[in-house]
């Protein structure tokens, strides 16, 4: 066995996965990503990003790509005994706020997202290595590495592994990882791509028909001219139990359900049998093997949050493995991932499971529906992590806020405003995500006090992409002698998105993943000089042993 040349090696080629890779990728790691199935899959179940997985894509450069390729949400159209009888649009009064560029989920078949992320992740020159299953997993004694073992015998070396290979992941059994919960047997779903070639269907509708003896739902997979999800309650034998899916099931469901005659369900195909399940694993990482997306967590599906909470757990992992690979901060980052992400997960399993409840109370009335699993929290833009030790603590203060911080705007913890600016230099429209993007911390800096704390920042860290400062103009500050990357707040939406209104002043360190690390006094270095050597190591600082 030779030895490790791999920084991360990746199990599980799904969006959790490939978020993950991709991330490290344009870090500089050495990352490889392996699947156990012998192909790409081209299932279309899952209905899309939401708004705060949407600036992620937008982050790591494909969410133009995701738009395209997908549709807004679409009003769902209600049916009983055959006929409509209500229609609604969950999305109808949303609209981007100066925060928040993104207001509803989009629309994009599995198959399709995946294959946009991995073309990108193609470009760093990683490739889905398919056909390559993991039995085996051993952490060295001497703590630098993890020997895995493939099914074809082949043994291979890395400094971490992470599980991103779904409910029944095998990295977290090889890890003895308990995965608690309960499976709702009787709460069962069938579902599958399939064609249909009726005509009189609208394709601008999710339809959906509920009845006192079961559902059928109907909705277009953007991009195909006939393709559709199909999902339903299943067919059962004599004694109750469900049917596995079938072509001639879907058709008989369908005419019973929706009065369509069954020939025109033409193909069904990636079909499968869903039960809820809600199981979360106790911990999220042994020593240097760590699990993220469903191989930690599943729950209902209502409020669409599976994929989406698996991205963002990429997203979070992401940089504190970066960070770890190069030398700039010690493995003990590494504890703030579960620290942070397993909360969420736990309360993500409450939400859903609520979600799941007041839907199927909805749909027992004539006109309930789906929009029962929407709520503003299913957007994931509020999800933060007040209670991380990374929103650190000043004496005497509010957790993360130096004396004399602005006691309004975000916390510590939580995601960052975005906030629509110009570019100082050339004027041009742009908005503090773009600022933001990129694998670096970033420091803001309002008011002309903080003018010294930001040059000191440029200086320690340099030009490279660990750390970017950035000096925020109010529209009335002479700006002429503007640093290179600087924002005019033209319209005061930054400024008072952060807390400091008018005039005010500040600094406001946002970590890699667009949560706020610490607000401090516009004049006082202290709590930035802290903050950045804990994330990004001492001025000087050469790679230690990884």
């Amino acid at each position: 066995m030779t030895d490790a040349s791999t920084d991360v090696l990746i199990v599980g080629a799904g969006p959790t996965g490939l978020t993950l890779a991709l991330d490290l990728a344009r870090r500089g790691a050495a990352v490889r990503i392996v699947d156990k199935s012998p192909a790409h899959p081209r299932t279309s179940r899952a209905k899309g990003p939401n708004p705060r997985s949407l600036e992620i894509l937008a982050d790591l450069g494909v969410v133009d790509e995701v738009l395209a390729a997908g549709s807004a949400p679409l009003p769902m159209r209600v049916y009983r005994d055959h006929r409509p009888v209500a229609e609604t649009d969950p999305w109808a009064d949303a609209a981007p706020t100066p925060a928040t560029r993104f207001d509803r989920p989009w629309l994009i078949a599995l198959w399709r997202l995946e294959e946009i992320l991995r073309a990108r992740l193609a470009g760093h020159g990683v490739r889905v290595e398919l056909g390559r299953e993991v039995v085996g997993l051993e952490e060295e004694a001497d703590g630098h590495h993890v020997d895995v073992t493939f099914a074809d015998g082949r043994a291979e070396r890395a400094r971490y592994v992470v599980g991103c290979d779904g409910a029944h992941s095998p990295v977290r059994k090889l890890l003895g990882i308990t995965f608690d919960g309960t499976t709702a047997e009787d709460q069962v779903m069938v579902s599958g791509d399939v064609e249909l070639d009726h005509e009189d269907l609208g394709r601008d509708r999710w339809h959906q028909w509920f009845d006192a003896d079961g559902a059928v739902m109907l909705c277009p997979i953007p991009g195909t001219r006939t393709g559709w999800w199909f999902q339903a309650g299943p067919e059962r034998d004599a004694d109750g139990r469900p049917l596995a899916p079938t072509l001639g099931g879907f058709r008989r469901l369908l005419t019973q359900h929706t009065g369509l005659p069954g020939r025109h369900l033409t193909r069904a195909e990636l079909l499968s049998t869903y039960r809820v399940n809600v199981r979360m694993a106790d911990r999220y990482r042994v020593g240097r093997v760590l699990l993220a997306g469903d191989a930690a967590h599943v729950h209902a599906i209502a409020g669409g949050l599976g994929m989406n909470t698996g991205i963002q757990d990429a997203f979070n992992l992401g940089w504190k493995l970066g960070q770890v690979l190069a030398g700039q901060a010690d493995a003990g980052l590494l504890d703030t991932y579960e620290e942070e992400r397993l909360p969420v997960a736990a309360w993500t399993l409450d939400l859903t499971s609520d979600r799941l409840r007041a839907t199927l109370e909805a749909i027992r009335e004539p006109g309930g529906n789906l929009s029962s699993a929407m709520t503003p929290e299913t957007a994931g833009l509020g999800i933060g992590y007040r209670w991380s030790s990374l929103a650190g603590t000043e004496a005497g203060t509010e957790a993360g806020k130096a004396p004399d911080a602005p006691a309004t705007g975000p916390h510590p913890g939580d995601r960052a405003p975005d906030a629509p600016c110009r570019d100082a230099a050339t004027g041009e429209r742009t908005h503090l995500y773009g600022t933001f993007a990129g694998p670096h911390t970033a420091v803001l800096g309002f008011g002309p006090a903080s003018a010294a704390v930001l040059r000191e920042v440029a200086a320690t860290y340099g030009e490279g992409p660990g750390v970017r400062a950035c000096r925020v103009y109010a529209a009335d500050e002479d700006h002429g002698t503007a640093e290179p990357g600087s924002l005019i707040d033209d319209q005061g939406h930054a400024a008072a998105a952060y807390g400091f209104g008018a005039g005010g002043s500040g600094l406001v360190v946002i970590r890699p993943d667009h949560h706020v690390g610490i607000v401090a006094p516009a004049g006082d270095p202290g709590p930035v000089r802290e903050y950045l050597r804990r994330l990004h190591g001492a001025p000087g600082m050469v790679d230690a042993v990884r």
